[in-house]
Parts: C-alpha cells; structure tokens; sequence
C-alpha cells in the first residue's frame, strides 16, 4: 500500500466510523438515536484507532490536512508531499461520507429537519461568534498537533531487541483525540480536521438530500482555517522548544 493509498483509506474509515456515529445518534429512528455526546467523543476516538492501525505502517497515519501541515512545520514531514497527503485526505473523506449516506439513507429520509442531516457531514458552533469560533478550533487543533509531536514509542529494551507495541500504539491518539471532544469540543463540536468538515461539507452540497439545509459556506472557512493554524503555531512551538 502506497502512503498515498494508505491515507485515502484511512480518512475514509475515520469518517466512515466517525460520521457514522453521529448518524446512529442524531438521525431518527437509529437504535442509537438520542444516546448523548458521550457516544460521539467515543466514537470518534475509536475511529482515529482504527484509521491510524491501518494507515499508521505505510502513512504514519496523517488522516488530517492540519497533522500535515504541523509535522512539517516541525520539520519531521516534507513539505514537498505535504500538498498529495491533503489530496488524499480529501478525496478519503468524501468516500467516507458517501459510504455513511448510503448506509443510513433511510434514516436521512425519516428525519424531517434539515439541519440535524447537514450536522451528520459537517460541523457547526453552539453559539455562533465567528472569532470565538476560530479560536475553539485553532486551540483545540493546537492540542491535537502539540501532543503528537511529543509522542514516543513505547518499547522494552532487553539487550539488542525492541518490542513496540505494534497497532496498540493507535491507543494514545484515540484517547487524544477523546479528551479533545470530551474538554474542547462542546463549542464547535470540535472538527480539528480540516479535510474531516470540508470534504463531508462539498459532499453533503451534492448530495440528493431530502428537506436538505444550506451547507452554511460562510461558517465553513472556521474548521478549515482554525485547524491549519493551530497546528502551524503547535509545529513551530515544537520546533522552538525541541
């Protein structure tokens, strides 16, 4: 598998999963229907973990415009391959929300109201306040980026051999991502991911929607911008202090 390849895969499963749970939760007639936030921030940190087990050998597991982008400026990625990872991430995620549209259509055409199936694709703020809004994203985008870059693998040393722990080392950013949605996330319901709100966004736009809502464009630059500068100032941050 090329990273390339490796980095559509893995964005789609993160938002095939990741999506997906908030389809179970808000759309009606689920068997998840109405199980609460806490169902979603576990959802998605289970969808990292299993993004990152399978793209995490041949990608590193970017899966995230803003991880790219904040390696690089730490200067533990090339640029040169930053712009094929954003494509990449791009298209993966559009493939993960049609996947989540297709297996819970019915559940679209049983809910009435438009905005709760754009809330399926895309994220938007509790409280409207553009600057606010920025903010959330670029903090919680600079936790995400930050930690990474402080990640070690965790092995045992036993004279010349090193036992990693192999797809359990997916475990540590599940539970990153977790308390970023458990803490952060409650304002704008915490994107971090620019390709994660974007390609879900464009796809939600061409999509054949009953009783579909605007894709709201004018909030959309908040989880795209916010996120590329959190993990721009973490990535330098990084740099300086290393």
């Amino acid at each position: 598998m090329t990273p390339i390849i490796a980095e559509i895969i893995g964005t789609a499963l993160l938002i095939l999963l990741g999506q997906g749970v908030v389809a179970n939760v808000v759309l009606n007639k689920t068997i998840g229907n109405n199980s609460g936030w806490i169902v979603v921030t576990v959802g998605w940190a289970l969808a990292v973990f299993v993004a990152v087990v399978v793209a995490g050998p041949y990608s590193g597991a970017h899966i995230n415009p803003a991880v790219s982008i904040g390696l690089a400026f730490a200067g533990k990625f090339p640029w040169a391959s930053v712009p094929g990872y954003i494509l990449a991430q791009m298209i993966g995620a559009m493939l993960g929300a049609i996947l989540v549209w297709l297996l819970y259509k019915d559940h679209f055409d049983a809910t009435k109201d438009g905005a709760t199936k754009k809330a399926v694709f895309c994220t938007a703020p509790a409280i409207r306040n553009l600057f606010s809004n920025l903010f959330s994203e670029i903090v919680g985008t600079f936790v995400l980026v930050f930690t990474i870059l402080y990640f070690t693998n965790a092995s045992v040393n036993d004279t010349q051999s090193v036992i990693g722990l192999g797809s359990l080392g997916a475990i540590p950013v599940a539970f990153l991502v977790w308390a970023i949605g458990l803490s952060l996330g409650g304002t704008t319901g915490y994107a971090i991911n620019p390709a994660r709100d974007l390609g879900p966004r464009i796809i939600h736009s061409l999509l054949p929607i009953k009783n579909k809502t605007s894709g709201d464009w004018g909030y959309s630059w908040v989880p795209v911008l916010g996120p590329i500068i959190g993990a721009s100032i973490a990535g330098v941050s990084a740099l300086l202090l290393a």
